[in-house]
């Protein structure tokens, strides 16, 4: 009668097949660090998988893998499906950006003879966490010459790094003692520590010997002037691998996991379908998720519609508008993205009842939004019915979760901009701990579960 959560731990019998699972899940973490290294990542392993080019295909057929790609920063893989695509299309979408600090478009200074880069932050952090740990350098640069060269310091043992210094503890109390928490460490001190010995050029017009000196070496290693950097993408993330938590190995921290998380499991989920799907099941990977989906690699963009409008063309041998709005306006989607574990040591930003765990599986979230569930989708209680079935017919270990205290602040994931189209929609995926930190905790177990949760959606949904 009553509805009760157990830990997954105690139900499961294959322990081995999940941490093994994990392995393979922190080794991608390790190289896909930015939605660019990613989607590069996530062709090689689909096309092993078997998945072609879409732009390879005139013509689709059941059972046909394809992927696209657009602009190196959105991955989409399709499974063609035995049903008449007009009755709708099974979505799985997450979103591949995470917070980090992105170099402004005129990074480089020197001060007191040391060289300094400045730079933005992406998304939601909390700044004085970026402080004082080793940082990574990834992206690319397109030179003067339209050349893109890819760059990426700081994950080689050989490699150096790059930190932001903090003020030591003995000088702080009025710096930063008198500040908010939120202003700490401010946006502007967000500023990585580049060089300091200084050029050996003998020339009077050189003024900043150090930083000259480092863009020697950029000149050197990369072909780059100081020009070059208007025209790069360069982003800064936590340097070093994921790391198992726990005496009992049974947690993950890295980098990412929100959403490289859900991201990594669909992709998995949709290349280890094993029989045609009835439906046409769809894995996107987006861009943008945590700075609002915007551009044109974010799910505001029409990338989803295009992709589904080559899918019907190639599939039907023709296309009209009135058909892709029908074949969205039938399809259901999960909403692929991370909710929030409870810590004991700040349990009060929960109502524990509804609260998700780490290691009680994977968690459907309703809604999320904040303050009178604004800017959500809150998906519908048959909607709600249908994935309840589909999770408890594969015996997967599942949960709810709200996204904190209803006036203690919550989020939003891109639900809201699949619903706008019509397609009915859910969120879910596991919960971590620390999230939006450099060093986020998730439970192997919920992965794994995650996992077969998006893999019973392709093939049931």
């Amino acid at each position: 009668m009553e509805y009760k959560v157990k830990n997954g731990w105690k139900k499961v019998t294959n322990k081995e097949e999940i941490f093994l699972f994990s392995e393979e899940y922190k080794s991608f973490l390790n190289i896909g660090k930015t939605e660019r290294e990613f989607v590069k990542e996530g062709i090689k392993f689909v096309e092993s998988k078997g998945f072609v080019s879409a732009d390879t295909k005139d013509k689709l057929v059941p059972g046909n893998k394809i992927y696209y790609v657009n602009r190196e920063k959105n991955l989409v893989l399709a499974v063609i499906g035995k049903e008449d695509i007009e009755k709708g299309v099974n979505y799985v979408v997450s979103h591949i950006d995470s917070p980090r600090l992105d170099l402004k478009g005129n990074p480089l200074y020197e001060e007191f003879e040391l060289a300094y880069m400045k730079t933005h932050y992406y998304g939601g952090i909390k700044k004085y966490q970026w402080a004082s740990i080793p940082l990574a350098m990834h992206g690319v640069v397109i030179l003067g010459n339209g050349e893109k060269v890819e760059i990426k310091i700081g994950e080689k043992d050989s490699d150096p790094v790059f930190t932001i210094p903090d003020v030591l503890p003995h000088l702080a109390s009025k710096i930063q003692g008198e500040r908010k928490a939120g202003e700490v460490l401010k946006g502007e001190e967000l500023q990585i520590i580049v060089g300091s010995i200084p050029t050996t050029v003998e020339d009077e017009t050189v003024k900043s010997q150090i930083k000259y000196a480092v863009l020697e070496i950029l000149n050197k290693d990369y072909g780059m002037v100081e020009e070059d950097f208007i025209s790069a993408e360069l982003e800064l993330v936590p340097a070093g691998s994921a790391k198992d938590i726990g005496f009992d190995r049974s947690m993950i921290g890295a980098y990412g996991q929100d959403d490289r998380i859900c991201g990594y499991t669909s992709m998995r989920a949709i290349t280890d379908i094993e029989e045609i799907p009835d439906k046409t099941a769809v894995c996107f990977l987006a861009d943008k998720e945590e700075i609002g989906s915007s551009g044109s690699t974010g799910l505001k963009s029409d990338y989803l519609a295009y992709i589904t409008g080559d899918i019907i063309e190639k599939i039907k041998g023709h296309f009209n508008e009135m058909i892709l709005r029908r074949v969205l306006w039938n399809s259901q989607s999960l909403s692929s993205d991370v909710n929030v574990g409870v810590d004991p040591i700040f349990k009060g930003v929960h109502d524990i009842q509804n609260a998700a765990k780490i290691g009680f599986g994977v968690v459907v979230t309703k809604y999320t939004g904040a303050r009178g569930k604004s800017s959500t989708n809150d998906a519908d209680a048959e909607y709600v019915g249908k994935i309840r079935k589909i999770l408890n017919e594969e015996n997967i270990c599942w949960q709810i979760g709200e996204l904190g205290k209803v006036d203690e602040g919550g989020g939003g994931t891109v639900a809201m901009y699949l619903a706008q189209l019509g397609i009915n929609t859910i969120d879910i995926g596991p919960a971590l701990l620390a999230m939006h930190s450099p060093f986020e905790v998730s439970s192997k177990l919920d992965i794994f579960e995650t996992y077969r949760a998006y893999k019973a959606f392709y093939k049931k949904g």
